[in-house]
């Protein structure tokens, strides 16, 4: 057995954190002979439902789970925390605009930032969910001028994800019955560029199946008429269509993103991941941006060099405008 490491998950009592957490204690993210010392956060309103989580979380009786914190002491919390999921937010509620959530949330993870600052340790894998997630990370990173760049992200996953299910789906119901299926497996460089919003990419020029080229196999109208909109707007959909925001699929994105950080992308493939940009391909240094981003023992870096259609390039800035935009609004708040 290892020596215990300690994870820490906000908005513990929430649907997304609720399909995460037992699949954390249970071995999937660091293994079977990993210890772990859990820490779960909740404002003072959600106590009485954290207190049922952490109710079933003894009646599983995890081997690993070595220590549980509960409650909403933010530097108990965070106090050397190596892996941190910032899950808590306030829900974007019908007939809220973007600006009206970031406002609301950005005090949230401003003084969340200011802790992990004084307290997480220095080498710290933290992933930003709560949205807006680019620009919540982007607060939070400001706020921990200690910790370097290398300690944030925002969860993208969940996008690439969904590019990816997307893509396997219209190579089924269009090939031949006689050739094989390209399982989401098998395809490899997939990439959502920019915000975790309505403006992101989902761009398939690199994309490969079984380690063949086939993005230029799709057909143009396609792609921006159904392909990208479908990616963009399939979080959207979920909340029309169960009333409540996607929990068991961020869940699984949160915990495959950290996955990568921790253990490393496969060979010839990368992930999207929302990083902190440093220039490349015209996105404003310093800005959270989604790049695609290979991993080997826990840092990423971002895939280099890639050719850009001037159809990509437009998308990816308009993608930068929002996020300059939401920028700009933070840094008009008196605590920025």
């Amino acid at each position: 057995m290892h020596q215990p490491v300690n994870i820490a998950i906000t908005g513990a009592a929430g649907q997304i954190a609720y399909s995460l957490i037992f699949r954390i204690v249970s071995g999937e993210l660091l293994g079977k002979e990993q210890p772990i010392h859990l820490r779960l956060l909740e404002i003072p309103a959600a106590q009485a439902a954290l207190e049922g989580v952490v109710m079933e979380l003894d009646d599983c009786a995890y081997p690993l789970l070595a220590q549980l914190y509960y409650g909403d002491d933010m530097r108990r919390a965070f106090d050397q925390v190596d892996y941190v999921f910032l899950i808590g937010a306030t829900p974007r509620k019908a007939g809220m605009e973007r600006s009206e959530l970031l406002s609301i949330n950005a005090q949230v993870f401003h003084s969340q930032g200011k802790i992990l600052n004084q307290y997480a340790h220095p080498q710290a894998k933290i992933i930003v969910v709560g949205n807006p997630a680019n620009t919540n990370a982007y607060i939070t990173r400001r706020a921990a001028p200690d910790l370097p760049d290398s300690c944030f992200s925002s969860l993208m996953r969940l996008d690439h994800n969904r590019a990816l299910s997307i893509i396997a789906n219209k190579i089924s119901s269009v090939q031949n019955k006689a050739k094989a299926e390209c399982q989401t497996n098998q395809l490899k460089q997939m990439v959502v560029w920019g915000n975790h919003s309505s403006s992101q990419y989902a761009d398939i020029s690199y994309l490969t199946c079984k380690d063949i080229p086939i993005g230029a196999s799709f057909d143009l109208d396609w792609l921006d008429q159904s392909f990208v909109p479908a990616v963009q707007q399939r979080g959207a959909q979920i909340i029309q269509q169960r009333g409540h925001s996607s929990a068991a699929s961020a869940a699984n994105a949160i915990l495959s993103q950290m996955y990568d950080w921790k253990h490393g992308t496969k060979a010839n493939d990368w992930v999207s991941m929302g990083v902190i940009s440093d220039g490349s391909y015209d996105i404003e240094a310093g800005l959270f941006y989604s790049f695609p981003v290979t991993i080997e023992k826990g840092q990423y870096h971002i895939v280099p060099d890639l050719p850009l259609s001037t159809r990509s390039h437009n998308h990816m800035q308009a993608s930068l405008r929002e996020l300059q935009k939401e920028r700009d609004a933070v840094l008009k708040l008196k605590w920025a």
